[in-house]
């Protein structure tokens, strides 16, 4: 048995980027920040270090929601899975991209910020529930993988 299962809490850096791909879905990309602070032992000094995130969003419902209410500064919880894949840049050079991919039925999106959508925030789902929310999220059947 392995997992592959990644949580980030963070903010978006750029507002998303959807596509859309030669057979009409829509696919959402966006990087999240995520920061790590504390003390230097030998200065004192406060220090921090931020990691980023490339997030590829194939859900459908989880696609309309980063459209509708995802922004730059949006604080997100993403849960996926962490995929890399290989592509060739302009100058013929393979390069590698390690990215959470959020599809099918193991994928989550919360909206944190309570200045969008009430106090608690929202969280949806790509396996059709969607909680603390009234916006429901639907998924085709063919991307169950079993």
């Amino acid at each position: 048995m392995s997992i592959n299962k990644v949580i980030l809490v963070g903010n978006v850096g750029q507002d998303p980027e959807i596509r859309t791909t030669n057979d009409g879905r829509e696919i959402a990309n966006f990087s999240i920040a995520t920061s790590d602070s504390w003390k230097d032992k030998n200065t004192g000094e406060k220090r921090e270090k931020t990691e980023w995130h490339r997030v590829v969003i194939f859900s459908q419902g989880l696609v309309g929601i980063v459209k509708n209410y995802v922004k730059k500064g949006s604080k997100l919880y993403v849960e996926g899975s962490l995929q890399t894949r290989k592509w060739t840049d302009n100058q013929g050079i393979e390069k590698y991209t390690t990215e959470i991919v959020l599809q099918n039925f193991n994928s989550t999106l919360q909206i944190l910020d309570s200045r969008e959508r009430g106090e608690r925030g929202s969280s949806y789902s790509s396996d059709n529930r969607s909680k603390n929310n009234d916006v429901a999220v639907e998924e085709a059947d063919d991307e169950i993988p079993f």
